[in-house]
């Protein structure tokens, strides 16, 4: 195996896949544009959707890429020796072009030739049929014609070897997964899923079917190839590390709150908490500084920011951090952009907004714990029952533990068991109401998205035309029903404004234009006057759609023929989004 550092692994592989003709694309953002299925990106095929439903890429039919994810579900699992929430996923896809047989040649290839694992260290998972699609053989078999002993491959069911859709339904399929060896002594000859010593490291997906409506399970029109490759956990191997936290760009995250903490040989409950706080800062510092940044709040993407920074907050205080005397997440986050800075330039350029957020925040909790304090004092005056052990965490933000300790110094004890209850009961019914506020999503281009999505279009520009030319959109949702835009702007929208953008959109709709779509390099469509996201990276060259003389931005789609399919435009709601940021929600009646 060969030793590699982060950057000489993103390198390793995205030279690899250039040789075989792939495009090298930037890390999109952490928020998801016009995805309403989930909160965060969670791997590099999201921003990738539109040309894995069909629609053209401008850079063609193979592209590789790092991409900066986060993944909400892995909260409870981070402390590990493998979890992160925050991650970056190496990638490689194939639209429409190459499927199972090159994807797994290259992917061998790599591993073996270019890190040079050995293959008595390599392990495969296969998809093991079910009464919607037969059993992957021809994977398996392309696998063991490279090497892999019959031994070495697995037969797994759909919750283990099977990709989408996300929502209800879209495009999906079987993937095959690659996994190394990071034990004691020489590998096991027989593979076993269930030994935590085989690491996942890669995953091949292989999107050969169309999910409906209704359940069933078609042929796709396109066979498209989309992996995903978990970097800090390669680097684990490479790296001959037992866990994910003493890798290169890690570790310096790790020794720097050892510092603030004063820990030098960690305990197992300090070495938890120190591997939560570096993994919830890393994210938190990632979110505040991506391109559609969101701030902390109690719903949404700012939720999920907000417990990421109060958890870290908590984890310090158990440390013994004393985190009243002095703001002590904006030091963690400086160490964040001074390791990640090089990698991701916007961190820097947003150094200062970070740390301001992040201060802010923490001020915040602080006054949140008093008040908890005051309202501990209140119920302490007896044994604790389940009821308020979880008014003092719903409420207060306070968890068990914290309660546990504080109890114990009374003399008093807490209904641990019955809080455990509640909690359980809370985490279903947060989970049921994402999935129905959430649902539909990636796959869900249908005619009502289609049209909505050419609706932000005309919104843009008549915001443009009626408040000023510097507005710029700073991020966009849309689900079937609705969409939902974000401008920068300083002030509430008038009446008088609200109405005028409503009209000047009506009147284009009106107007029966033609929606065209022109290739054009990115210099060339900037100078041309299209409309870009504010502080979005895109590639060299860029599709650009115009909508008659009207509007004209670049996009990837998909988008109506002509205006004259959208019907009337309504303007449902403007509120704030962020410190000078709009938001506006409307609809096609």
């Amino acid at each position: 195996m060969i030793r590699m550092k982060s950057k000489e692994l993103k390198e390793a592989y995205m030279k690899f896949f250039e040789k075989y003709n792939h495009k090298v694309i930037d890390s999109s953002s952490l928020i998801p544009e016009n995805d309403p299925s989930v909160l965060f990106t969670t791997a590099g095929m999201h921003p990738l959707v539109p040309f894995l439903k069909g629609e053209p890429h401008p850079l063609g039919k193979r592209v590789v890429n790092v991409q900066k994810c986060i993944r909400t579900g892995d909260i409870d699992e981070v402390g590990d020796s493998t979890h992160f929430t925050f991650f970056e996923m190496l990638g490689n896809w194939s639209f429409g072009d190459y499927f199972k047989e090159d994807a797994i040649k290259m992917s061998f290839e790599f591993l073996t030739k270019v890190l040079k694992i050995p293959i008595k260290r390599l392990a495969i998972s296969c998809f093991a049929g079910d009464d919607d699609s037969p059993k992957d053989e021809f994977s398996a078999v392309q696998w063991m014609k490279l090497g892999i002993p019959k031994e070495r491959i697995a037969f797994l069911p759909k919750k283990n070897n099977w990709w989408g859709p996300v929502g209800e339904a879209g495009i999906c399929g079987p993937d095959t997964e690659m996994f190394v060896w990071n034990g004691p002594g020489e590998s096991p000859k027989e593979f076993d899923p269930d030994n935590d010593f085989w690491v996942e490291i890669w995953n091949d997906v292989f999107m050969e079917y169309e999910k409906t409506i209704d359940g069933k399970y078609l042929p796709a029109k396109n066979k498209n190839v989309d992996t995903g490759m978990g970097l800090e956990r390669v680097l684990m191997i490479l790296q001959k590390k037992d866990n994910v936290f003493e890798i290169d760009t890690i570790l310096p995250l790790i020794n720097h709150i050892k510092k603030i903490a004063k820990i030098n040989d960690a305990n197992d409950e300090q070495i938890f908490s120190l591997r939560v706080i570096c993994d919830h800062m890393r994210a938190a510092t990632f979110i505040l500084g991506d391109e559609r940044a969101v701030t902390p709040s109690n719903i949404d993407q700012g939720y999920i920011l907000r417990r990421f920074i109060r958890r870290s907050l908590r984890h310090l205080k158990q440390l013994g951090v004393n985190i009243d005397k002095e703001i002590i997440t904006t030091k963690i986050a400086e160490k964040v952009i001074e390791v990640f800075g090089e990698d991701y330039p916007l961190l820097v350029k947003k150094k200062n907004k970070i740390l301001t957020e992040l201060e802010n925040e923490e001020i915040k909790f602080k006054r949140t714990l008093e008040k908890g304090l005051r309202q501990f004092e209140k119920i302490a005056d007896k044994d604790i029952d389940a009821v308020k052990a979880f008014l003092m965490f719903q409420s207060f933000g306070f968890p068990i533990e914290m309660v546990e300790e504080l109890a114990k110094e009374k003399g008093i004890k807490v209904d641990i068991e019955g809080f455990n209850k509640k909690f359980e009961e809370h985490q279903e019914i947060s989970r049921k109401g994402a999935e129905q506020k959430f649902k539909g999503g990636l796959s869900d281009h249908n005619e009502n998205t289609t049209k909505l999505h050419t609706a932000t279009h005309l919104l843009n520009q008549a915001l443009r035309e009626v408040l000023g030319e510097d507005i710029r959109q700073k991020g966009s949702n849309i689900t079937s029903e609705r969409l939902r835009f974000d401008f920068n702007f300083d002030r509430k929208l008038t009446p008088e404004e609200i109405k005028a953008v409503e009209e000047k959109v009506n009147t284009v709709i009106q107007k029966k234009l033609v929606v065209t779509r022109e290739k054009m390099k990115l210099a060339d469509a900037l100078k041309s006057g299209a409309q870009s996201e504010f502080e979005t990276k895109y590639p060299p060259e860029v599709w650009v759609y115009s909508i008659g003389d009207f509007s004209k931005e670049i996009c990837n789609g998909p988008h109506v023929e002509n205006t004259e399919t959208l019907g009337k435009f309504k303007i449902k709601k403007e509120q704030s989004s962020a410190a000078g940021v709009r938001r506006i929600k409307a609809v096609l009646e």
